[in-house]
């Protein structure tokens, strides 16, 4: 079978990627629009309020993937697609008009919907492609993900223009009204210029659920977990990072935002593309070693430390007769202290105080001095404190190391998401909607327990970096669980040509 027995086949592509595209760009509209709300005093949300509102909309569309991609099985893409654009375009039409935190709640149940679309989407594209041109397919499919940066590069400009650079606060609720407009007009398209398409084999309900009982199914969800839960949750909590770790204005941390998830979304195909060349199993490890490596680099907070340091001693007793700047004389001994400098980076470092200026630092730069803790006079014993020393380190976390190195992660993050939808496509080609379904749930759950987990891990340790400590975890797990998968599968092989030869024999 081929691609051009199907002369819809890359017009059904395009148009479910596009779709997919704008489903994804106002599945993400909370990230910018909630950041937006409470800093500018509109609502009065507390930040665990925040975070579920952050989570609600990717729970939603995460939980209903599975039926989604059921009901694509059994209606044909089509329909289920153009019903997830026109329903999802409801509730973001009506949250323009929420004044109360239920409300907005509520309506962001709604149009969650709008995530599903990649289950119809993925069950949907699969149909029109042989298996050995899957993977790249449903790689270009994925690349939708890039509505996530379309929302983080545009939606915070829009509302600076929408509110008339914050004259006009109100002027917000025009952006959802926008984005509803977009799906309804993106359905009108899409109803339009698809064709309708069935699987050839007919399942039941049951049958299509039987592949969920696998541990492998399972496994698969947890790598989705962290390649595309991870990216959704990182593609909202990234801006509240930057804004609070690097200080920028909301504006600009959507840009910076749009370095982790546009190139994210823009290379999943080419991560399709190497699971077809390669192997998804293969471009998983890879994914998942390198994303380690990137994520360790991330520990180290952006930070300043002041902690003791090495003191001088008096060796014998006797009276101070002279503190200098760099010396302390006691009766017949003298005493070098170092005086506090300037840091190497221009600025002067202390709690409270404002940089006007950094340089670029890639290590922590540490600055010592000395406190003289006796003045002229005093009488000296012997093994007396009569300096202390105090070490002020700081760590800039420079922000364009931080933003590459993210950059890196996003993209190995999309390669990864690729590789484990061409893994299902190979284990379950007639099943790929009930188990893309799944796999979408569990990597979907991701989007919406990520914020949350992160807002935890912050609120208990105050140190914004556990983030990539607890993406770190996950990545490893990944790595020890497809370890034991292969092991098992050449265990499996090994089995097999025993019984072959002996059978031979």
């Amino acid at each position: 079978m081929s691609s051009d027995s199907y002369p819809h086949a890359t017009r059904i592509l395009i148009l479910n990627t596009v779709a997919f595209i704008l489903s994804f760009a106002a599945w993400m509209i909370n990230g910018v629009l909630v950041t937006f709300l409470v800093s500018n005093g509109l609502f009065n949300w507390s930040p665990l309020e925040i975070g579920f509102l952050l989570g609600i909309p990717v729970l939603f569309g995460s939980v209903t993937r599975l039926p989604i991609g059921i009901l694509t099985d059994k209606l044909g893409g089509k329909n289920v697609m153009t019903a997830i654009l026109i329903l999802s375009a409801v509730p973001l039409f009506f949250l323009s008009m929420a004044n109360s935190y239920i409300v907005f709640f509520l309506l962001s149940f709604g149009f969650g919907l709008a995530g599903s679309s990649f289950a119809a989407g993925v069950a949907y594209t699969s149909l029109w492609f042989p298996k050995e041109k899957q993977g790249t397919a449903l790689g270009i499919f994925g690349s939708g993900t890039l509505g996530a940066s379309l929302t983080t590069l545009f939606s915070p400009t829009a509302l600076k223009y929408l509110t008339n650079d914050g004259t006009n606060l109100e002027g917000w609720r025009t952006l959802p009204q926008l984005y509803a407009g977009m799906l309804i007009l993106m359905a009108v398209i899409y109803w339009i210029g698809t064709k309708n398409k069935l699987p050839t084999q007919s399942k039941t309900f049951v049958e299509r659920l039987a592949p969920l009982k696998e541990i492998r199914v399972w496994r698969f969800g947890l790598y989705y977990f962290f390649t595309f839960g991870s990216f959704v949750a990182l593609a909202q909590w990234l801006i509240p990072y930057y804004v609070n770790v690097y200080s920028l204005s909301i504006v600009m941390a959507g840009f910076m935002a749009t370095a982790f998830s546009f190139p994210a979304g823009i290379i999943r195909s080419l991560g399709g593309w190497l699971s077809d060349k390669s192997s998804a199993r293969t471009v998983l490890l890879w994914v998942f070693g390198t994303a380690i490596i990137g994520l360790i680099f991330l520990f180290p907070p952006r930070m300043e430390l002041l902690a003791p340091g090495e003191g001088v001693i008096s060796k014998n007793s006797g009276v101070v007769k002279e503190i200098t700047a760099n010396e302390i004389v006691v009766g017949d001994s003298r005493y070098v202290i170092q005086q506090q400098e300037q840091e190497r980076h221009d600025t002067k470092i202390y709690f409270g105080i404002h940089r006007d200026k950094e340089d670029f630092l890639l290590l922590p730069n540490a600055n010592f001095w000395h406190e003289p803790q006796v003045k002229v006079g005093d009488s000296v014993l012997v093994g007396q404190l009569i300096a202390k020393g105090s070490t002020h380190i700081y760590f800039q976390a420079n922000i364009w190391i931080f933003t590459g190195i993210v950059f890196i992660i996003g993209l190995l993050m999309g390669i990864g998401s690729a590789a484990v939808y061409k893994h299902i496509a190979d284990y379950y080609p007639t099943n790929i909607g009930a188990v893309g379904g799944i796999v979408g749930v569990l990597g979907g759950l991701g989007g919406f327990a990520g914020p949350i987990i992160f807002g935890y891990l912050l609120k208990t340790t105050g140190v914004w970096t556990t983030c990539w400590i607890f993406l770190s975890v996950v990545a490893l797990v990944c790595i020890i669980l497809q370890r034991f998968a292969i092991k098992a599968i050449i265990q499996q092989d090994s089995e097999k040509k025993q019984k072959t030869t002996g059978a031979l024999v």
